[in-house]
């Protein structure tokens, strides 16, 4: 009898899979062509800013020679000011300055949301930080020029600054990207698996070691990502440099004197009175483009280190 209970057909016997496939979805259909026009739409409009930027910059290099665009300072015609290596040098500057703020205030924020904040301080905790990715950076400006330079560094530390210096700008554009910084590291840390923390903490490891030694490593290229992708926010950014930056084009190491950046000769310098197809007008797009290309390679490393430090579980 024991034979005959067991030797049934096996579980699922005689049961085959319906077959969706035939089912027509009209619907479906909408949906995924909306999803690649809004691809397509998205690749035509970054090739649309490049050859709109291309054609007023090969205008400009043949009225103006390569060399003069790479000095360190402005040479030749008066009608412009070509030399573009200082306003590299103030956009380098000012841009580390943004991190050495972001960067551990950031991961430090986002750490403690990930791994120490209860969910009920959590809940308020990350709304208030990403907040301050929606203040407009003209209001970032303003609070540069009237409080940090005049109050803070002036007033409190007693710095001998300019009213135009890269202190106030890189300080109060550190941040304006700590909201960026701090909300994709805590989403990659919070995406580690709760299983590697449990095996750290029966190894005998308490919390702050497992959060450096074995989630920090864990999400380590979202967190990559998060800092390159603030990195490229600050570089990007122009109202904060371009009120608390000041205009002018130096050379010098010195925080606290004014230097122009790449994006705030763009801000200053387009102007309604500017002719078409004059150098100075030209010259616009030759650094708009020079900064797309700094900016794509910035994301390109971005790519390579999330490729590269990406671990799947």
């Amino acid at each position: 009898m024991s034979d005959a209970l067991t030797s049934g057909p096996p579980p699922g016997a005689g049961l085959t899979a319906p077959d969706l496939s035939a089912r027509s979805r009209p619907g479906e259909a909408v949906i995924k062509a909306l999803l690649l026009l809004a691809a397509v739409l998205s690749i035509g409009i970054t090739f649309g800013i490049v050859a709109a930027i291309i054609g007023p910059t090969i205008e400009f290099f043949q009225q103006v020679p390569v060399g003069q665009f790479f000095a360190t300072k402005d040479i030749g015609s008066q009608d412009i000011r070509p030399a573009v290596v200082p306003l590299m040098m103030g956009t380098a500057i000012t841009t580390a300055i943004a991190l050495v703020v972001a960067v551990p205030f950031g991961l430090g924020a986002a750490m403690y949301l990930s791994e120490y904040a209860s969910k009920r301080a959590r809940k308020w905790l990350k709304p208030t930080v990403e907040l301050l990715a929606g203040v407009p950076s003209v209001v970032y400006g303003f609070f540069a020029v009237y409080f940090v330079t005049q109050i803070v560094l002036q007033g409190w530390l007693g710095l001998e600054v300019s009213f135009f210096n890269s202190w106030s700008a890189g300080l109060v554009l550190g941040v304006m990207i700590i909201p960026t910084v701090a909300s994709l590291a805590e989403d990659a840390l919070s995406a580690v698996p709760q299983a590697l923390r449990q095996g750290s903490f029966a190894m005998g490891a308490n919390r702050m070691q497992t959060t450096l030694r074995v989630v920090f490593p864990a999400a380590l290229s979202g967190i990559a990502a998060a800092v390159v992708l603030g990195l490229s926010r600050a570089v990007g950014e122009t109202m904060i440099v371009t009120m608390a930056g000041g205009a002018a084009k130096n050379m010098s190491l010195d925080p606290g004197e004014g230097r122009q950046t790449m994006t705030a000769f763009i801000a200053q310098t387009a102007q309604g009175e500017t002719p078409v197809g004059t150098p100075g007008y030209n010259m616009l797009f030759a650094v708009a483009l020079l900064l797309f290309a700094i900016t794509f390679v910035i994301n390109a490393v971005s790519i390579a280190i999330v490729r590269r430090f990406r671990q799947a579980y």
